[in-house]
């Protein structure tokens, strides 16, 4: 116990050098470079190189959530995650891009805009071979291919395969459009149909026909026109 005022830590890992205050903490932590895994979950039997990882999943199993935001009262099954949760309340953002300085409540939200830099795409479809940046682009994108539609609308019963296109059709029914154009105050229930917009003050007009070079500010208009060839 003493260990934990005088900061010593006699018990050194071969490997890495790491140092612990107690001989168990060091057989823990040498479990990270053997791989050996000697806690199993009864229910599932996935397994574990340390007994919290394994007290934390079974909380899956079993629907415990023992740690409570003071804040909101949302309950969660382990003390991570109600750590990572409470940045939402106090906007603290630990961390940082080393590329653009963006600054993120959590370390996974972190991991995917610095693929982004680094150009990574670790996640790739089976179907067509395309490749994501992260695991939820890659679900999202195989609804292409399963013609999945989990998100429904509660007003028409329309479904749609993301969630934000399914937030972006809902602004019809609510009829709220909060897109407004700096140039002329016109509004729009969806980012894309301000860009678009937008192309009218700036006279911009990105889509050329490789049969003729004309250009337009929508693609739209581009596939109408090639239609004449």
């Amino acid at each position: 116990h003493q260990r934990i005022h005088n900061g010593e830590k006699p018990f050194a890992c071969s490997e890495c050098g790491k140092k612990f205050n107690q001989k168990s903490n060091l057989v823990t932590h040498q479990a990270v470079h053997t791989g050996e895994k000697p806690f199993a979950c009864t229910e599932c039997g996935k397994r574990f190189n340390h007994k919290i990882s394994l007290v934390n999943h079974q909380r899956i199993h079993t629907g415990e959530k023992p740690f409570t935001c003071n804040e909101c009262g949302k309950s969660l099954n382990n003390k991570r995650n109600l750590i990572s949760h409470q940045r939402i309340h106090t906007g603290e953002k630990p961390f940082a891009c080393s590329d653009c300085g963006k600054r993120f409540n959590h370390k996974i939200s972190l991991v995917t805009p610095q693929r982004i830099h680094t150009g990574e795409k670790p996640f790739t479809c089976n179907e067509c071979g395309k490749s994501l940046t992260n695991k939820r682009s890659l679900i999202s994108h195989q609804r292409i291919h399963t013609g999945e539609k989990p998100f429904a609308c509660s007003d028409c019963g329309k479904r749609f395969n993301h969630k934000i296109s399914l937030v972006c059709h809902q602004r019809i029914h609510t009829g709220e459009k909060p897109f407004v154009c700096s140039e002329c105050g016109k509004s729009f229930n969806d980012k894309r149909s301000l860009v678009a917009h937008q192309r009218i003050h700036t006279c911009e007009k990105p889509f050329s026909c490789p049969e003729c070079e004309k250009s337009f500010r929508q693609k739209s208009n581009l596939v109408a026109h090639q239609r004449t060839h």
